[in-house]
């Protein structure tokens, strides 16, 4: 078999040569096998056979290096596959991390043995099914939900949707995974905004951008005091360039009703882009809006490229929107009711996209006498 002696010289050695020649025999049998291109189905059944004998009488050292070169072969049976993965040891995270393929059976018995640091390697591959999917969601891990949130082969949408999101809720960090995701709703992050670093927090306004929202509960409150656009502004301003940032937390506690907590979070962010939700929810254009950005954001550099985004926001998000989301802060409005077909986010049209419109219908000649039709006008008006 494989360039080695019969196989009943092998059971000959193993039950006679002891530990140390079962060692050999075991890595020098694994080597020879991950060598072969494509085994025979014979020479697969007697490999089998041999290693299932060999590996428990190996040294644990022995059975994890047999294990690392079996690993290599090109093509694994069920029974191969799993006792690499039974003898891998300390290398087993590596080879998750690593391996073009893994059954599902076999990530199926790994996520069940609960030893996290290997459920959340398996929660980062990406050839995950859904039966694997079913016995990872319930996992009860930040850890893991870190790895899932930042899978990208993972569409996130179901019940899935839902997991992620509430996992978002209570880890700040799956939360902020989420937010830099293109596929992923960011609006579905606005409960945690004030956890999410500055660009998360300018993707969740992003995902408000041209967007149908439902009708939020302050939104004729802010109808009525946003004739008072230009002297809130102003005052702002004012405060903002004094630094006087306490008192801009009493005044937007004054006329947003928010807590005093949250409108602490926003007089103190100095990216500014919760600043933008109150500006938009009063109506304030880009250029009343950024005047006050300007003196509230942090200097520290280069504010640029981050003013040029707030300004396109200006032109693209609703005012409906940002009193939406600031009914949110208050516990006003369900986010759930965003992954409603009705609210979801407009699919732009890629470059690439048919449009059917100008497809052309008919026969071939009908296409001709129609290309004619439209030569004799032109000559006619010319």
């Amino acid at each position: 078999m494989i360039g080695f002696q019969p196989y009943e010289t092998f059971q000959l050695l193993i039950e006679t040569g002891g530990i140390e020649r079962a060692n050999t025999l075991l890595v020098a049998a694994c080597d020879a096998y991950a060598r072969r291109s494509k085994p025979s189905h014979t020479e697969t059944i007697q490999f089998e056979a041999l290693v299932k004998r060999l590996f428990p009488t190996a040294a644990p050292t022995a059975r994890a290096r047999a294990a690392t070169i079996l690993a290599s072969a090109p093509s694994l049976s069920p029974d191969l596959e799993t006792l690499v993965f039974d003898n891998l040891g300390s290398g087993m995270l590596a080879h998750l991390q690593s391996a073009r393929t893994v059954s599902e059976d076999v990530m199926v018995r790994l996520i069940e043995k609960g030893d996290i640091n290997i459920v959340a390697a398996i929660a980062a591959r990406p050839d995950l099914t859904n039966g694997v999917l079913a016995r990872l969601f319930p996992v009860n891990s930040r850890k893991v939900y870190r790895a899932l949130a930042a899978n990208t082969a993972i569409a996130p949408r179901g019940a899935y949707l839902s997991a992620l999101t509430r996992s978002a809720e209570m880890d700040h960090d799956v939360a902020t995974l989420l937010a830099r995701r293109p596929d992923f709703d960011a609006a579905l992050l606005t409960s945690v905004f004030f956890d999410l670093p500055e660009d998360g927090r300018v993707n969740v306004l992003k995902a408000f951008a041209k967007r149908n929202l439902p009708r939020a509960p302050m939104m004729r409150t802010f109808e009525e005091i946003s004739i008072a656009t230009n002297e809130f502004t102003g005052a702002l301003m004012k405060l903002y360039s004094d630094n006087r940032r306490p008192k801009v937390t009493r005044l937007i506690h004054q006329v947003t009703g928010l807590d005093e907590i949250r409108c602490g979070e926003i007089a103190h962010d100095t990216s500014g882009a919760a600043l933008f939700v109150v500006l938009r929810a009063f109506g304030c254009t880009g250029y009343d809006g950024l005047k006050v950005l300007i003196h509230a954001t942090s200097h520290d550099a280069d504010r640029s490229k981050t003013l040029a985004n707030f300004a396109r926001l200006f032109e693209d998000v609703s005012v409906s929107a940002m009193v939406y989301v600031m009914s949110c802060w208050r516990g006003d409005v369900r986010l759930s009711e965003l992954t409603k077909p009705e609210y979801a986010p407009f699919v732009v049209p890629s470059a690439r996209t048919v449009d059917k419109s100008s497809q052309r219908s008919g026969s071939i000649g009908e296409q001709a006498i129609e290309a004619l039709d439209k030569l004799k006008s032109i000559r006619k008006a010319s």
